[in-house]
Parts: structure tokens; sequence; C-alpha cells
């Protein structure tokens, strides 16, 4: 009855981590780019009260184990593709694919992102392609830096980043650096729409040719692929197996109290 009591505990702290995954995906619904997580479990050790052992047909077939309960093993992110939301702002990018965008800090550090909506950091008469947080976003050949007297920015489909200037001319700027990754589920999470590249992950692998690794939306956005109802119904079967646990506990505290009071 105490292998019970931690048994049924393990089961409760683990629903708590199941539902702390799937509140933090249903806060993050309407977040650009986000990917949904889902907890993983695995069984505890076993206790061998008896092997299964056969001998000249004599034996046991099946063997007695008990079970120690179950404990966490992996958050994993799903990186299917959210929907294509449109915002009419030119300086929203979405990828159609795999990829991801790379930005660079102000330390010279690399994070990698699926949210698009840049904004522009002025420099006396100097523009600057930026996240929210003043991360610069990376074209071919360094920071998307795009000069004065901007008219108008524009971006094709293959990255090719260009701006049109006051007296009609079209520069172009660079193709924005776009890369994936062999398991995107290793990236770490570092919060603010971005990612870090780990050993699990591997190393950033860049486009060969031209649409390899996604194609750029202009005037889009990449909505979270959260879907609400897919969570709740996740949320009713974490808390009716966090409320089963919780009777198991009460069950064995039952049962030891008789046993307790057993008298001769």
């Amino acid at each position: 009855m105490m292998r019970a009591l931690w048994t049924a505990s393990s089961g409760m702290t683990s629903q708590q981590l199941n539902v702390d995954t799937i509140a933090n995906n249903l806060a993050n619904v309407n977040t650009t780019g986000y990917k949904k997580e889902r907890a993983e479990f695995k069984d505890l050790l076993y206790v061998s009260l008896s092997k299964a052992s056969v001998t000249d047909g004599q034996g046991r077939p099946v063997g007695l184990q008990v079970g120690h309960g179950v404990r966490p093993s992996a958050i994993v992110k799903n990186f299917t593709q959210g929907s294509m939301q449109s915002t009419g702002n030119p300086l929203d990018f979405a990828i159609d694919g795999e990829g991801f965008f790379v930005v660079r800090d102000q330390n010279d550090n690399e994070y990698y992102t699926r949210d698009g909506s840049f904004k522009l950091s002025i420099d006396g008469e100097e523009a600057t392609m930026v996240t929210s947080s003043g991360y610069v976003l990376q074209v071919e050949g360094g920071d998307a830096e795009l000069g004065g007297e901007i008219s108008e920015i524009t971006i094709d489909e293959n990255g090719m980043l260009m701006v049109r200037r006051n007296d009609g001319t079209l520069d172009e700027i660079g193709v924005v650096d776009l890369v994936r990754f062999v398991n995107p589920s290793g990236l770490e999470s570092v919060g603010g729409n971005l990612f870090r590249m780990t050993t699990a992950s591997g190393e950033p692998i860049e486009a060969e040719e031209p649409g390899m690794n996604g194609t750029i939306m202009q005037n889009f956005l990449e909505a979270s692929n959260v879907q609400v109802v897919e969570e709740m119904v996740k949320l009713i079967t974490a808390q009716r197996a966090y409320e089963i646990n919780s009777k198991s506990v009460q069950t064995a505290d039952e049962m030891l109290q008789i046993a307790n009071n057993l008298r001769r």
C-alpha cells in the first residue's frame, strides 16, 4: 500500500506537468509563429516478485511485476506550419516551409525564429530590419541594412530583399537567410519567439538552391499552430487523470488506516 502512495503521487506530479504544458499552449494561442508542445512520459522501474521461467514445459509462463509509477521523459515541440494571416504590413514576412529566419543580438549571438513581424530601426538616416526585441535580421553577407530615403520595401518568394528609394531607384539588399535543422525539436526555446541551436538540433542547414528551406510571403504572418479545441480535450483528460491518481492516494491511505486499526 505504501508503494501505491508513491506510485499515485508520481502520476499526480506528471499530470501537473502535463497541465502546465497545455496551459502554456493555450496562453500562446495568439503568439506569432508559436509551436505547440506535448509532454511525453515513461513508466518507472518494476519490482519482479516472480520471474517468468519455463523448463521442460514446466514453470511459470508469465512473471509477476509491479511498477513504481511514471515520470516525464520529454516535452516535444510540434513544428507543423500554422495558418497564414494577411496583415497588409510590408514588414511582415511568413515562411511557407521548414525554414527559420536568422537574427543576431548586440553581442553577435545567433538565434532562429518563425516570427516574421519585423520592424525598422532608424539610426540617423540609416534603417535596419530588426525584430521587436531589436535583433537584426540576417541576409547573405550580414545585417539587413536598408540605408536611407526608403519609399518601399519588397521581398520576392525566394527571399531577395529590395528597397525602392525616393528617387525611384531599386536596390537589392540581399537574400534573407533561411535555415533548417535536421531535428528542430532539439532547438532550445529562449523566449521572445526565439530558438537557439543545440547539439541535439544539429547545425543550421543553408539552402543550396532557392526555395529549398521554404518561400517567403510578404504582408503575411504565420499564426500559432495551437488548436484550442484539441488542447481543451487534452486539458480535460489530464484533469481526470490527476483526479483518479488523487483517488488512488486516498484509497491507499484508507487501506493503511484499516490495517492500522486492526485489533487482536
